[in-house]
């Protein structure tokens, strides 16, 4: 990639404020989220993996999702844990190309993801009879593919577009992240043509796959009414209602910041938007696709059951059971 005329060595993050006591109490949210983030994911995928009867296509790409919710939260909350605490909040132009690179190809990709996911509930409501067959592990697999090849290579014409852009105002990013919008305003010169492929990549990578997601629910709500059964229309809405409640979040966030007017930016709003979906989103997609669906709740009984078996049957092999018993107790509260 060529660099910009102006030389850039790198850039500083102002993040959300100076004062270094909100910065640790942002340091240990930050932390406690992030650890969160990858308790939750990590153990969905595992009960994904683990229970034979959560091996289906909708299941294949809820664990997709948590797979790449964990590293696109890795792409930014360790860098805004180390500007948290330390006083050296530089980025070098090469680590801000790799985090706009990562984090906007995830982003993009997670659009096409949730596209899919609609796609795969319309199969499973609309078509139930040829569901199994017509979602194949192939085809799921070719879907999970695509949608990240589209994301990486969208992200990979604005990442090049951004950076050969002539940085002459501050090397100053006003967010916790190297961003599109912050990166923009540093910029010099003509931006009108930048601004066109903003918005086309804005169209194609988030208003496209939005479009895709509400045809899809439309035909899924005219089959559910065809449904004569109150408690069949409510079973089948329910299978859907974790997909709707997380691409609304997820979408909301994006859209807000990106489609508006540029007279109508604030950074210090956008700041926590992007805070949402960049650092709480990745967080909140585990507990809504486990805490509402009946299937995963079993499952986590079912390991959690297994995994206490397992280890008073270890314990029983060296203690005696009431020494073991105590012992698990302190394990399970810990």
């Amino acid at each position: 990639m060529k660099r910009s005329n102006y030389t850039v060595t790198d850039f500083i993050l102002v993040g959300f404020t100076t004062d270094p006591r909100m910065q640790l109490v942002l340091f240990v949210v930050f932390l406690g989220v992030y650890s969160m983030t990858v308790l939750a994911n990590t153990a969905l995928i595992v009960m994904i993996c683990s229970d034979s009867q959560l091996h289906t296509s909708m299941y294949f790409f809820i664990g997709n999702l948590s797979f790449l919710d964990f590293r696109y939260s890795s792409v930014y909350t360790p860098k805004i844990l180390v500007t948290c605490i330390s006083e050296d909040k530089s980025i070098s132009f090469a680590g801000c190309v790799a985090q706009f690179f990562f984090s906007g190809g995830l982003e993009y990709s997670e659009c096409y993801l949730l596209a899919t996911m609609a796609y795969d509930r319309y199969m499973a409501i609309s078509k139930p009879l040829i569901y199994s067959q017509a979602m194949s592990i192939k085809l799921c697999a070719f879907l999970v593919a695509t949608s990240y090849l589209g994301g990486f290579t969208n992200c990979s014409i604005i990442t090049k577009r951004t950076f050969t852009m002539n940085f002459c105002n501050d090397n100053a990013i006003d967010d916790f992240f190297c961003d599109l919008l912050p990166l923009v305003k540093l910029a010099c010169g003509q931006k009108n043509g930048y601004q066109v492929l903003m918005y086309f990549l804005l169209a194609s990578n988030v208003i496209a796959p939005a479009v895709f997601i509400f045809a899809s629910y439309l035909f899924i709500i005219a089959t559910i009414l065809r449904i004569c059964s109150t408690q069949g229309r409510l079973k089948a809405f329910s299978t859907c209602s974790s997909h709707l409640i997380s691409v609304t979040l997820y979408y909301g966030s994006i859209l807000y910041i990106y489609s508006r007017p540029r007279s109508n930016y604030s950074f210090d709003s956008d700041k926590i938007v992007s805070t949402f979906y960049t650092v709480v989103f990745p967080m909140l997609n585990p507990m809504i696709y486990s805490l509402r669906n009946k299937d995963v709740k079993e499952a986590m009984n079912k390991l959690f059951k297994h995994k206490i078996s397992l280890l008073l049957s270890r314990c029983r092999d060296n203690f005696s059971a009431g020494y073991c018993i105590s012992r698990r107790g302190a394990i399970v509260f810990l």
